[in-house]
């Protein structure tokens, strides 16, 4: 049995591998030189295989919620915790050690024996339990931008979670591009914006938001603005837009995630200079 056959993060179990040839000694040796690694008696997983997906298995669970859709790309709060799904009746004493965040509920979708990570769709709904509201939110908006849900699949997760979560449907909109902007979004709608994601302007390309149709919003991380020349792209934007009688503001990825009061004081300030013509207020108005 190759053990590439059910991809690096899967269960090898001693009973199938003799069952494909191998011998105890052959297990052994895979072991021995670190082609497989022992996760528990009787059960293997490959040396290459996700440290997180290690660990859950070696407490009879799959890795879920945040930590499972991290791997694969999707937004979520940062946290330190492993997050591990267990079947029930897992004995307790076999879970002491290792999974900091338990989940008990029952999948929605039936998993592979041998795979040691939940299904995405469970992923999100164990997710939406488990992050605030608008980091909720942003998990979704990314999964579905990254095209690992689609709309149908919403029916199916919101089906899984709480009602008093499910109200947090009418705000996912998977245009956003980023969590961070998901975040901003947000927060502009509860101050009373009028929002639009990723609108298009001539001569600069599509934007992150525009508020109340003369704001304009970009959230900015270093993975894409850092650099000179990026900088001046940026620059270069700004004076296009401020030219159609457009404000722009850039707000870091670091302030949405840390310091969302930063953000919300200065929608709140430029709103108000627009609103009582300071000079310095940017607009068509």
């Amino acid at each position: 049995m190759s053990t590439d056959e059910a991809g690096p993060d899967r269960l090898y179990r001693a009973v199938d591998l003799r069952r494909q040839g191998w011998s105890k000694r052959d297990i052994a040796r895979a072991v021995r030189e670190g082609v497989l690694i022992s996760v528990r008696r009787g059960v293997y997983m490959h040396a290459g295989a996700d440290r997180d997906c290690i660990l859950a298995a070696r407490n009879s669970g799959r890795l879920g919620c945040v930590s499972s859709l991290r791997r694969v790309g999707v937004f979520v709060l940062r946290s330190d915790e492993l997050h591990v799904h267990f079947e029930r009746g897992t004995r307790k004493a076999a879970v002491a050690r290792g999974a900091s965040i338990w989940h008990w509920r029952p999948l929605l979708r039936c998993p592979h024996p041998r795979t040691t990570v939940v299904d995405v769709i469970d992923a999100v709904a164990q997710a939406i339990e488990c992050q605030p509201p608008r980091a909720a939110i942003a998990t979704i908006d990314s999964a579905l931008q990254l095209r690992l849900i689609d709309e149908d699949d919403l029916d199916e997760i919101f089906a899984g979670v709480s009602p008093r979560r499910r109200v947090l449907r009418r705000f996912v909109d998977g245009r956003a591009e980023s969590g961070p902007e998901t975040l901003v979004r947000l927060i502009a709608l509860m101050l009373g914006f009028e929002v639009e994601l990723q609108k298009w302007f001539a001569g600069v390309g599509r934007v992150d938001l525009v508020l109340d149709g003369w704001l304009v919003v970009e959230c900015d991380s270093a993975q894409f603005h850092s650099g000179w020349e990026a900088q001046k792209r940026d620059r270069r934007r700004d004076v296009a837009l401020a030219a159609m009688g457009l404000a722009s503001l850039h707000v870091i990825a670091e302030d949405i995630l840390y310091h969302p009061e930063r953000v919300v004081a200065s929608l709140r300030g430029i709103r108000e200079a627009r609103l009582r013509g300071f000079p310095g207020a940017a607009g068509r108005g």
